[in-house]
This record gives C-alpha cells, sequence and structure tokens, in this order.
C-alpha cells in the first residue's frame, strides 16, 4: 500500500478515538497492555483455538481494573484478516495494527503489502526482507551497514569449521529445524537423515543458509527509531530460550552423547539479560548504520521496533558485535523491560508495547501519525 494510500485512510480517523491492535500471538499482550496504559482502545484479532487468554482471562474488566484486552475479533485462520469486511470493521475503529513476526509466518508478503488496506504502526514493506531465501533480504542490509555477520557458505563443500545451518521445519514451517555440522560430510549425513525422518522437505533442504557458528555470548539488542523525535533508542536486551536445545544444554556432555539425533530450536519464549556498559557505544553504533542502510530498501527507512540478534564474540584482545538474525519489527520478548535502558532513558521501565503507545499518542498530539504508519 502506498504512503498516500495510508495517508488517505488516516484523514478519515477520529484521532481521538484510536483502537490499536495486534494479531493475536507473539507479542499481542506487550502491545495492548502499553495501549491501555496511555488510553487506547485494544482489540486482538485472534485464531479461534487461541482466543481463550484474549476473550477470558485477561479481557478488560473496567470496574474492577482487570485485563487488557477491550475487543476481540476471531478468526478461523489469521490471514481472513485480508477479508475487506473485517478491514472495513478495524478502519471504522480506527485501528492501527501494531505489526509482529505474525505478518510474515502466516500472510504472503504481497498480500500484507497491497491488500492489507489498514495502517500499520512502524515499517510494512521491510517485513519481508527477515526472509533468507529472498533477495534482497537481511544479509543484503547489514552487509550495506557494514556490520559483522557470520560467514556464509554457498554449499556444504566449501565447510571448513563448526557451521549452524538455517532451515525451516516441514511441518511447523515458521520454525527452524537448525543443525550444527563442522565437515561436508557431516553436514551431508545430518541433512539426509533430517529429510529421510520428515523433519524436512528436500526442497527447502535446498535453500537453507549455511552459516559459521560463532563462539560469542548471545545477545539480541532491542531498539526503537523514533521519527517524531529522530532517535533511536535501546529498550533492553534479552536471549532466546529454545525447545529442545535449552535441554540438552543442561546435561553432563556425557550424558548429551548418550541422546539420539539433535535438539531442535524451536522458539518457547525470552531471557532478559544485560551487556556491559563498555559494549553500549558497538550496539549502539551498529543501530545507528542499520537505520542508514534500511533507507536503501525504503526511502522512509526503519519505524519504530527493530531488533538485532547475535553475539559478542572476541579474539582473545577485543570484543565484536556479530549480527546473525534480523526483526524489521516488534520483536517478541516482552520481559526485555526488565532490563534497565529503558529506565536509563526515560527514568522508569517501558515495555516496547508502552513505547510504541506512547508514539502514537505524540503523532496523534502533533498531527503526524502519517509519519509513524505505513
Amino acid at each position: 500500500m502506498k504512503h498516500e494510500d495510508v495517508n488517505a485512510i488516516l484523514s478519515k480517523y477520529d484521532p481521538k478515538n484510536i483502537t490499536i491492535a495486534s494479531l493475536g500471538g507473539h507479542v499481542a499482550l506487550d502491545v495492548v497492555a502499553g495501549a491501555k496504559m496511555h488510553g487506547f482502545r485494544t482489540l486482538v484479532i485472534a485464531r479461534k483455538d487461541r482466543a481463550r487468554p484474549y476473550a477470558k482471562y485477561l479481557r478488560t474488566d473496567a470496574e474492577k481494573g482487570l485485563g487488557c484486552v477491550d475487543e476481540v475479533i476471531e478468526v478461523k485462520k489469521f490471514s481472513d484478516l485480508l477479508d475487506e469486511k473485517i478491514q472495513e470493521t478495524l478502519r471504522s475503529k480506527n485501528t492501527l495494527l501494531a505489526h509482529s513476526r505474525y505478518f510474515w509466518v502466516y500472510f504472503d508478503f504481497k498480500d500484507v503489502e497491497e491488500k492489507l488496506r489498514v495502517p500499520f504502526i512502524g515499517s510494512r514493506s521491510l517485513l519481508r526482507l527477515e526472509e533468507r531465501d529472498q533477495s534482497p533480504n537481511q544479509y543484503d542490509v547489514l552487509h550495506s551497514a557494514s556490520i559483522r555477520t557470520p560467514r556464509i557458505f554457498a554449499k556444504p563443500e566449501e565447510i571448513d569449521r563448526l557451521t549452524l545451518t538455517k532451515v525451516n521445519n516441514a511441518t511447523r514451517t515458521y520454525e527452524r529445524e537448525n543443525f550444527f555440522a563442522r565437515t561436508p560430510q557431516e553436514w551431508h549425513a545430518v541433512a539426509q537423515e533430517k529429510i529421510t525422518s520428515g523433519a524436512v522437505a528436500k526442497a527447502d533442504m535446498q535453500k537453507a543458509v549455511i552459516e559459521e557458528f560463532v563462539l560469542g555470548a548471545p545477545i539480541n539488542f532491542n531498539f526503537f527509531f523514533s521519527p517524531l523525535h529522530n532517535r533511536l533508542e535501546l529498550m533492553g536486551t534479552d536471549i532466546r530460550r529454545q525447545t529442545s536445545l535449552d535441554g540438552w544444554l543442561r546435561l553432563p556432555a556425557s550424558e548429551q552423547l548418550k541422546l539420539q539425533g539433535a535438539p531442535s530450536h524451536i522458539e518457547t519464549g525470552h531471557v532478559a539479560v544485560t551487556v556491559k556498559e563498555s559494549l553500549l557505544e558497538k550496539a549502539y553504533e551498529a543501530g545507528e548504520k542499520f537505520i542508514t542502510a534500511c533507507k536503501k530498501y525504503d526511502s522512509r527507512g526503519i519505524v519504530g521496533p527493530f531488533a538485532l540478534q547475535g553475539a559478542i564474540d572476541t579474539d582473545g584482545k577485543k570484543e565484536e558485535l556479530v549480527i546473525f538474525d534480523v526483526s524489521f519489527r516488534t520483536p517478541g520478548s516482552p520481559g526485555i523491560a526488565a532490563t534497565p535502558y529503558s529506565t536509563y532513558l526515560f527514568g522508569r521501565p517501558v515495555s516496547m508495547g508502552e513505547r510504541i503507545a506512547m508514539e502514537v499518542k505524540e503523532a496523534v498530539e502533533s498531527g503526524r501519525l502519517g509519519d509513524i504508519c505505513s
């Protein structure tokens, strides 16, 4: 959807009655809880089989001062959001959508970009760059920004060190069936086992990305870029929890060797962590370079939340930030408010959901909603 079309829709909105909405999952509760804190009406579009947390347990009860979900629209599948009647309903409620990973897991990018005629808070066209099997993608942005990434091996025969292959799970296609290999022979053996077992489709294995495994301390830097203030903000830092990898790592090496197969890397949550202050310069520098690089792919650049996910590597003399994953939208880590970085800036903990609401509120008051929506 062109920016002039977004502005045309926003021109018909009642700025005093904005609704902030999210798809029911990933970061919906973080978004709507933050919106409620700043007086916005909230709405969750939920799949019928996942609606109870929003429709029952966390529904707003004004009398008791409980909950954060004012309204729930139940759908059979998330892509039903493209139905024109649902879109008309959302526009009639002056709805702004907070984007999340779900918009590239459960939708076709082209449909999100062209057929979903409800304004997004943040960058709509950059979402597709998260996909590694298309061009351009997140690696292109990172390389444009001169941000270090792991070495990529074009084919298994080039492997000369420990690698992590990133490939989609055959059943849960939005999750990865990552695996390790140190030699070409090991890679082919594990890849064939994954295909034979049905864990990975042969076509997906052919599109897999083989990355150097970085032996550094994992860290995700969760940022917010405010176009209203032209300001980069570090909102918090975290690391991932993954099934069954986390369970494997709690076992002694002798017990790990007795297990069959390899650990899976299905995302189950995040853990808030901190980073020593001497590394903040590198983090902010990477964030600034990333913002500049994004303008090569969208003239407006990144707007609102994004995350650079990677590790701190060292050669024994200096430490270096290595990024191997990017979120061009709200990262799935509501616990980052438990880290001190938003407090350093705002004087109190601010979640990503609340930071989104703060930007919307200021945009409404200054007549600049078009500057933060796409």
